[in-house]
């Protein structure tokens, strides 16, 4: 029986979860000359623990880590770490946690002090300190929240965002290290750096594509949303977590990266699945119709952009109950899986296997056996039995 009293009937291996950086994260893995400039957790005089970093303030968020919480006491304000369940932060309250939802094995992404992508130390003034600073994180990640409990975390790494030379440099030696996953930001012409079209990222999606690393996309990894006006309700955000994946599914189809690397494997997190029959119907629509120059040539003695679509990309859930029939009726099992989200306010924890059961359970045994842990083991090469 799980914390919510249901059965653990499912095995699960969630491709989006979060992890809140401890605050002794950095300690011993800095150079000795940069120790005193990495980020640190400080107590501000109204009491809040935030992360400061070349004197930029990083709160953790409240709805960042709100599982276990009561509803009533759900909010945006900064969170302390003793105000938070403790799986937020430590491994080994994280893996009970794992356990009482049936969570075999979890993806994770970082919180705000890094940024989802890595880009907060990547937009560092001084970008010796910042690469040290992805390399500490990493460190940390491979070492403590993967390495403690082995195989119950699936290494994803951040990168160093300036330099796709070094970011490649990097996959390759991190894929020797035993990471499966790159986070990487879905809109990269939002942070300001070079969009996928100009072949920028050829070097580093090179080298994720011949060392099998994952390109994992994460709704919010770019700091934007497509959001309609400048003073949105709080609702709005998260109900246009969808929107963000379809724009950044459609920019990455339409750079041609998939065609370029036809071996690329992209994740995207958090997005839903409702979207995906909508954009396969209309790219291929558009390429029939609509498109030219260099559009069109990307797709020269290629397959269809929803084919491509099928091949390359692979679509995550937490709860689609009207879409999911549409998207396995098209493409297939093979290429959806689940996600728990785990601290968010979003996440289906600690019912989990409720919810499950709920949307999927009907569906044959070989069906739900690839959408609850098969389809992300193949992914991520990342047995769990």
């Amino acid at each position: 029986m799980n914390e919510s009293g249901a059965a653990v009937a499912y095995r699960i291996v969630s491709v989006d979860d979060h992890l809140i950086e401890p605050p002794d994260l950095f300690a011993g893995r800095m150079p000795s000359h940069l120790t005193d400039r990495a980020p640190s957790v400080v107590t501000l005089p109204n009491g809040r623990q935030v992360w400061e970093y070349e004197n930029g303030i990083y709160p953790n968020i409240g709805l960042n880590a709100v599982v276990g919480r009561p509803r009533d006491e759900w909010a945006m304000e900064p969170a302390n770490f003793d105000e938070m369940r403790p799986g937020c932060w430590d491994i080994h309250a994280r893996i009970e946690d794992m356990d009482l939802a049936g969570v075999a094995a979890s993806v994770c992404f970082p919180s705000l002090i890094a940024g989802f992508s890595g880009a907060v130390f990547s937009r560092s003034k001084d970008p010796e300190l910042g690469l040290a600073c992805v390399r500490a994180w990493n460190d940390w990640h491979l070492e403590v929240w993967a390495g403690t409990y082995p195989g119950r975390m699936i290494p994803t790494q951040i990168t160093w965002l300036p330099d796709p030379e070094v970011a490649a440099q990097m996959v390759r030696s991190n894929a020797e290290r035993g990471f499966r996953a790159l986070t990487f930001a879905e809109f990269p012409a939002k942070l300001g750096l070079p969009s996928l079209h100009t072949g920028h990222w050829d070097p580093l999606l090179a080298a994720c594509e011949e060392t099998d690393t994952v390109v994992c996309l994460h709704t919010g990894s770019a700091s934007w949303a497509p959001v309609p006006c400048d003073d949105p309700p709080f609702e709005l955000l998260p109900t246009l977590f969808p929107g963000n994946a379809f724009l950044a599914c459609a920019d990455w189809l339409w750079s041609g990266v998939c065609t370029k690397f036809p071996g690329l494997k992209i994740a995207l997190s958090e997005g839903g699945l409702g979207w995906v029959n909508m954009l396969a119907d209309r790219v291929d629509y558009v390429l029939d119709h609509s498109a030219s120059g260099r559009d069109a040539s990307n797709w020269k003695d290629e397959r269809t952009p929803s084919g491509v679509l099928a091949r390359n990309f692979w679509f995550c859930t937490i709860d689609d109950p009207s879409t999911l029939a549409g998207v396995l009726d098209r493409f297939g099992p093979d290429h959806v899986m689940i996600e728990v989200d785990y601290p968010h306010a979003d996440s289906s924890w600690p019912d989990t296997q409720d919810l499950v059961h709920r949307r999927i359970g009907q569906l044959p045994d070989d069906v739900v056996a690839k959408l609850t842990h098969q389809n992300a083991e193949a992914l991520f090469r990342w047995p769990t039995s």
